[in-house]
């Protein structure tokens, strides 16, 4: 087979859809082999493990799959893969009970938008989220890394938007307080 042919038939996402939901195993490959790394860095995300992370991102390929006739061309591709993969993500630690959510209510008067902003690499931000209660860490990556709004969150995983809320504030405390305390020392203040 022509690989310019392969190439012009795949850029046709709709066509690329139809015809890994039909059962061609290349159009498949073609669907993980583009996806994965990014669906890998969206587990990662949730999940600190990196063997539990490609774990879960395979079942997520998998329901992908098995659920192709389903998607109807409604928005993104990537976003529809995206969201399987966060919820996944989220089963596998609920099914590990590693999942503790604080009910304790903050009062929004004391609130204040936390600046995360430094010159950390990546790998040092993603081991500072890391590092957050695992609450914490799946509320701040659904609210500030995909966008979700605490209503939707709250129905990802079964919580008040209240708790979203207080999770949020709490992780982004968390988080100022560690990257403060990083500065310091990369300044030479302690």
């Amino acid at each position: 087979m022509n690989p310019l042919k392969i190439i012009t038939l795949y850029k046709n996402e709709k066509l690329l859809v139809s015809r890994a939901a039909s059962g061609n195993r290349q159009a498949q490959r073609f669907i993980y082999e583009h996806y994965a790394p990014k669906m890998l860095s969206v587990c990662r995300q949730y999940i600190r493990d990196l063997q539990f992370a490609e774990d879960v991102m395979v079942q997520g390929f998998v329901k992908v799959f098995r659920n192709l006739k389903n998607f109807r061309n409604e928005g993104s591709f990537e976003g529809w893969i995206r969201r399987i993969m966060v919820r996944e993500a989220i089963d596998f630690l609920r099914k590990k009970q590693f999942v503790v959510f604080d009910e304790e209510k903050v009062d929004a008067r004391s609130r204040s938008e936390v600046d995360i902003s430094t010159s950390l690499e990546t790998e040092e931000i993603q081991a500072l989220i890391d590092a957050l209660p695992e609450g914490y860490k799946m509320v701040f990556v659904l609210y500030a890394i995909e966008g979700y709004k605490h209503k939707e969150i709250a129905e990802v995983l079964k919580i008040s938007e209240n708790t979203s809320k207080s999770q949020l504030y709490k992780a982004r405390k968390v988080l100022q307080e560690k990257l403060a305390a990083q500065n310091r020392v990369g300044y030479g203040t302690r």
